[in-house]
């Protein structure tokens, strides 16, 4: 089950929020871990940065980008979400002309997404790249 993944209620009722498309209550669950080093340990830690990633994707990719990396580095207990930042970092890399690392990327991300729930944004990304 999915609660096993996120000991921290926060954590869960941010994600909920966010499957709702709830950002602003998605935010405000994220917002109220005031230290999370001290206060969540380290798979939470990723959680609370890709959370974060997620969130900063739809306004600022710099932010986004530096949250994504932290969570990857902190680790990531599914590989669906760990498909989903390196995709998110892999627009990033594409956004910024950076055509070798979003290759890298997608190539990582088709080896997580097992069920091939990204095909479609992997295949749009892949487009976007012919342009570059």
């Amino acid at each position: 089950p999915l609660f096993l993944y996120f000991k921290n209620e926060y954590i869960l009722m941010a994600f909920l929020q966010l499957r709702k498309q709830n950002f602003p209550g998605a935010k405000a669950w994220l917002d109220k871990i005031k230290n999370p080093e001290t206060a969540l340990v380290r798979k939470q830690q990723g959680y609370y940065n890709y959370l974060n990633g997620i969130m900063l994707s739809q306004t600022n990719l710099l932010q986004a980008e530096k949250y994504f990396k932290k969570a990857i580095e902190l680790g990531l207990s599914m590989d669906m979400d760990l498909a989903v930042a390196k995709l998110n970092l892999a627009g990033v890399a594409l956004s910024r002309r950076r055509k070798l690392e979003a290759t890298n990327l997608i190539a990582e991300v088709k080896k997580l997404d097992k069920q091939g729930m990204l095909k479609d944004q992997i295949k749009m990304m892949k487009d976007q790249m012919k342009k570059i």
